[in-house]
């Protein structure tokens, strides 16, 4: 069973369908990367897997369970089990690391603050920022807030964890650091789907990669194969542009 099924998925911002009938399965574990041109509806399909933006048509599984976007409880449920990182990290800039890391499981999910404290300890640690608890935001590079940011996430609990760009703006060397955190992840068996354009990153770490335009999948499959030796012509043609960059 996937982890995660969208099945003739469209979607719109008022007149504007940026979402057509698109279908795509990730199993548990899997991590798949979305790549394709700007306005191809990379970005919208994470809106729809955290509720930001209902489905027009189509249906949502996760784990087998159909989504109703008509109940905010479902939408609840939604993103009780899926969490998302922006390319903006989004922190608190008056709080510490470790708050912004709590912040969410304590206040949305009313959890207790000593019962999340050592959780978040540990995620902070596990992203190389353990010797910045008591930082603030400002006080800490491009590369090590996207990490915070990830690391908050991660304190949710998510079991698909959702990725929008998370290098995009970054300096070149920043990103690796935040590529390293993701890898592991993905080691570890974290069900991810990632937007990027780092082209060389999400042929290392996916098992698969679509290719959508139009809001539609257009390919989908592994990494050489989209890569190498795409078989539609729109996939060719984006591979092409971008490997010549």
């Amino acid at each position: 069973m996937a982890h995660l099924d969208l099945d003739n998925v469209s979607a719109a911002y008022g007149a504007l369908r940026v979402l057509d009938g698109i279908s795509l399965t990730v199993n548990r574990g899997e991590t798949v990367g979305l790549i394709g041109p700007s306005g191809s509806g990379k970005s919208t399909v994470l809106r729809v897997l955290t509720g930001l933006l209902k489905p027009q048509s189509g249906v949502v599984r996760v784990a087998g369970d159909t989504i109703n976007f008509d109940r905010p409880a479902e939408i609840r449920k939604l993103r009780d089990r899926t969490a998302i990182v922006f390319q903006q990290y989004n922190l608190f800039q008056n709080l510490t690391v470790l708050d912004n890391v709590m912040i969410a499981p304590t206040k949305v999910h009313r959890r207790k603050p000593a019962e999340v404290r050592p959780e978040a300890v540990r995620l902070l640690e596990k992203v190389g920022l353990a010797d910045k608890l008591d930082s603030y935001p400002d006080q800490l590079s491009g590369g090590q807030q996207q990490r915070v940011a990830i690391a908050r996430a991660l304190c949710l609990k998510p079991e698909i964890l959702l990725l929008d760009e998370v290098t995009a703006a970054l300096d070149p060397e920043l990103v690796s650091e935040v590529l390293d955190t993701i890898r592991q992840l993905a080691d570890e068996g974290m069900t991810m789907l990632i937007v990027s354009h780092e082209m060389g990153f999400i042929r290392e770490i996916s098992a698969r990669v679509a290719f959508m335009a139009e809001g539609k999948v257009v390919e989908l499959g592994a990494p050489a194969d989209i890569f190498d030796k795409p078989e539609k012509e729109r996939t060719r043609d984006f591979v092409g542009k971008i490997l010549r960059h």
